[in-house]
């Protein structure tokens, strides 16, 4: 370059200033958002990827999840069997009175069936409710072991407004530490029922 004169250096020098300030245009102007788009489809790409993996994981536990849905549906029925059916009147008190000659718990006072009416405890729940007082007179223990085992017993019935107050004496012997209680049975009924 030193043989070159001055005027064709500097045009020299201008030229490849140029050249470098075209080329940093294209690749600002050309090549840079070419690279920006390419990355942004490469990570599209690897999204979709990734949901297509997840939309096989869940196509493969499928028959699992419909196994599950199967036995749920069954454990529902079979839950639902259980519940008062017909006759609601007849059905509490024949239910009732079975599973107290299992217990020395009185129960001569059934009240008329208030129902089918809705659940009051879950709203928008897909069953009904009925329900009726009782009443009788039992020992201490004895009423207690009967409500306990009476609400294991019956998973979709429920106790409520337990009074219980000392059983009138009677003239005879051990009256004393007899109970008199009154409770609200309410059970869950289906809604076509």
């Amino acid at each position: 370059m030193k043989r070159l004169p001055k005027e064709k250096q500097r045009q020299l020098v201008l030229v490849a200033l140029g050249t470098l300030v075209v080329l940093a245009g294209v690749w600002f102007g050309l090549v840079g958002p070419q690279q920006a788009a390419l990355e942004q489809v490469g990570q599209q790409i690897d999204d979709l990827r990734r949901q297509i993996a997840d939309a096989r994981k869940v196509l493969n536990r499928a028959p699992t999840i419909q196994e599950a849905l199967d036995q749920a549906a069954a454990e529902l029925d079979r839950c639902e069997q259980q519940m008062a059916a017909g006759d609601y009147y007849a059905y509490l008190i024949n239910e009732i009175r079975q599973f107290r000659s299992q217990y020395p718990v009185e129960i001569p006072q059934f009240s008329t069936i208030n129902g089918p009416g809705p659940v009051d405890l879950l709203p928008g729940f897909p069953y009904r409710q009925v329900s009726m007082t009782i009443a009788g007179s039992a020992h201490y223990h004895d009423l207690g072991r009967f409500l306990a085992d009476f609400e294991n017993r019956y998973p979709y019935w429920q106790l409520r407004n337990l009074e219980i107050e000392p059983a009138p004496a009677s003239g005879t012997e051990g009256t004393h530490e007899q109970l008199a209680f009154r409770v609200t049975v309410v059970a869950l009924v289906r809604s076509g029922s």
